[in-house]
């Protein structure tokens, strides 16, 4: 799923498209779509571990933010609020998944997003090792460790508690220092 770059060339900043979208402007929406498509669905990615599902969750995201865009206060950040849309559709995905198992394949290509370490060893390598995490310790790292959630918010986004949620980022970034050998780094 890759973004298409917006080809108005009259690229207004993100708080009058906002205020736009609102009024029901979809080119507006449209162009906070293409604004933050690849970083949508590298968290949905890295969350939900399968290409399909994060293309679904992705676009469910998307059509939450704009029936939910009326009540959204433009004043906060619309990247912060797209992010936790998508975060708590890929976390319902995820839970959704559990009570009906399927056949999940561990896919890590096509993930968007930041890279979360400074090394010169090969990204799809950092990316593998995130999506072999145990899932509480996966969804702890990506939202607080990559995409900065706070503890608080995280724990309310996984219904855990905030003692929970530190401990699983700890048990995470454990796990991650010895799968790619970063104890003497």
């Amino acid at each position: 799923m890759k973004s298409v770059a917006i080809e108005d060339s009259n690229t207004e900043g993100e708080p009058t498209l906002v205020v736009r979208a609102q009024r029901g402007d979809a080119r507006a929406f449209e162009q906070l779509y293409r604004l933050y498509l690849d970083r949508i669905y590298g968290l949905c990615m890295r969350l939900v571990r399968n290409t399909a599902a994060a293309e679904d969750c992705t676009q469910q995201a998307f059509v939450n933010a704009w029936t939910a865009l009326p009540g959204f206060e433009v004043r906060s950040s619309f990247g912060t609020w797209i992010h936790r849309i998508a975060a708590n559709v890929a976390i319902g995905d995820r839970r959704k998944a559990a009570r009906f198992p399927q056949s999940v394949s561990g896919e890590v290509e096509g993930i968007g997003g930041p890279v979360i370490f400074d090394t010169p060893m090969e990204v799809r390598d950092i990316e593998a090792a995130i999506q072999a995490l145990p899932d509480g310790a996966r969804h702890v790292l990506v939202l607080c460790g990559i995409y900065g959630f706070s503890h608080a918010e995280v724990a309310t986004m996984l219904s855990i508690a905030e003692g929970t949620c530190r401990a699983q980022l700890h048990r995470a970034r454990e796990i991650l220092r010895a799968r790619l050998h970063l104890d003497g780094e």
